[in-house]
């Protein structure tokens, strides 16, 4: 583990686990798109995915120009934040209460990524980091509207849980 410092030392340290948790999320949306039993859920999760390959290909663009490297870091937020969703998955549940719960997961995700972009941008902005700080604001903008589309998304899922809730309790 390096030392650090220097608010270019954080930047780094904030940019490589962005950079892990965009690689670990790379390999966990497939899993979400097929555990969706809506289809429209199912093409967001698969749309996310190719969105998230670009993200983490604008880090490694903002990684050349600091002549770092990406790599080094494991963001163990993102980890658990994976680790929710595989329990989401694993969950007996209805279809629309199952991707409720797919729902809910990923949202945490947008949430963790929305602060960390938040973030690192700031600091590029105080580093004179222009160009960077601009490719920060394209994937910001890009999570806050996957967190739009998650959330127009459960409104008409949970409303479907819900109807199936009352569905069971009227058979009892």
């Amino acid at each position: 583990m390096s030392k650090i410092n220097t608010l270019r030392d954080v930047y780094i340290e904030q940019l490589k686990d962005l950079y892990s948790a965009e690689t670990q999320l790379v390999k966990a949306l497939p899993k979400l798109a097929k555990a969706a039993t809506s289809p429209e859920l199912a093409r967001g999760f698969e749309d996310h995915l190719e969105q998230t390959k670009g993200h983490a290909e604008r880090l490694e663009q903002i990684f050349d120009k600091l002549d770092e490297e990406p790599t080094g870091k494991k963001c163990k937020a993102m980890e658990g934040l994976i680790k929710e969703g595989a329990e989401a998955i694993a969950e007996k549940a209805s279809p629309a209460a199952k991707d409720a719960l797919l729902i809910a997961a990923a949202q945490r995700v947008e949430h963790y990524e929305i602060a960390g972009y938040g973030t690192v941008k700031t600091y590029a902005n105080l580093l004179g980091e222009k160009e960077a700080a601009k490719l920060l604001e394209q994937t910001l903008q890009e999570e806050v509207a996957t967190d739009k589309k998650l959330t127009q998304a459960a409104e008409s899922i949970n409303v479907e849980a819900q109807d199936q809730e009352e569905a069971v309790s009227h058979r009892r």
